[in-house]
């Protein structure tokens, strides 16, 4: 993941687009859950639950990854980074080199909840395995509705300067985030032996507690409302009155 980031800050040097950032730490991240998922352990063929848990992360890393990288290819950058640009000037490679690291080793972290799930000695796969599946599935396929209705409300010139408040996201301030979250909520599910037998099991519960921290305190949710604060305060109050920051509930009227 260092490697994979210094080749992000690199990309996002020549092209001016700090998005960049984030395709290729979801891609890289996808890669590492892959390698950590089937990496052999005493010479012993990967087990079905090793094959599932690289399947599962890699089709996430790769929708994910791809899905950024396209919209970092045709759009704007991302504000987030915008707002970096402008707040650290002169600094600002140097700092965003430091920054991109500290995502380096957030994705190890993650990584860990891949690992144990992947490890876990059971015989074959449970009907908390399938539960697990189905939520992962869930949150991928939820993730991907929320961003194609936010790609399709933006891509209506009458929608210019509004917010997106349409569909998943008259529910939620951030559905996209709070599908992400709950993608990372099934490797517990995966990795927690109830009877005992996988103690190692219980740090998978790090994954979800991180990237909830990560999205709703750190750049998720905070950078990005800062953003539409300062952009739309009036429009953005209305939506933030009526609608819930993370968690989906029925709109407020």
């Amino acid at each position: 993941m260092t490697l994979v980031m210094t080749a992000a800050w690199v990309v996002q040097r020549r092209t001016g687009q700090g998005g960049w950032a984030d395709a290729f730490w979801s891609l890289g991240l996808g890669a590492t859950g892959v390698l950590v998922a089937l990496f052999p352990v005493e010479g012993s063929p990967p087990t079905s639950r090793q094959h599932l848990a690289a399947l599962l992360i890699g089709a996430w890393g790769l929708r994910l990854g791809l899905h950024i990288a396209a919209r970092a290819a045709a759009e704007p950058e991302d504000a987030r980074y915008a707002r970096l640009r402008q707040d650290w000037g002169a600094r600002f490679q140097s700092r965003m080199f430091a920054f991109l690291m500290l995502q380096a080793a957030a994705a190890a972290l993650l990584a860990l909840s891949v690992l144990v799930a992947a490890r876990k000695p059971a015989a074959g796969l449970s009907p908390q395995d399938g539960l697990a599946v189905l939520v992962f599935i869930a949150a991928l396929i939820g993730e991907g509705w929320a961003d194609r209705q936010l790609a399709a409300f933006k891509s209506d010139p009458a929608h210019r300067g509004k917010i997106c408040d349409t569909g998943l996201w008259a529910w939620s301030r951030h559905p996209n985030y709070f599908f992400e979250w709950l993608g990372w909520c099934a490797w517990p599910l995966f990795a927690i032996d109830l009877g005992g037998g996988w103690p190692w099991g219980w740090l998978a519960l790090s994954g979800p507690a991180y990237m909830y921290w990560l999205l709703t305190r750190v750049s998720g949710v905070p950078l990005l409302e800062a953003h539409m604060r300062r952009s739309r305060p009036e429009a953005f109050a209305a939506y933030a009155e009526r609608t819930s920051a993370f968690f989906p509930r029925p709109p407020r009227r």
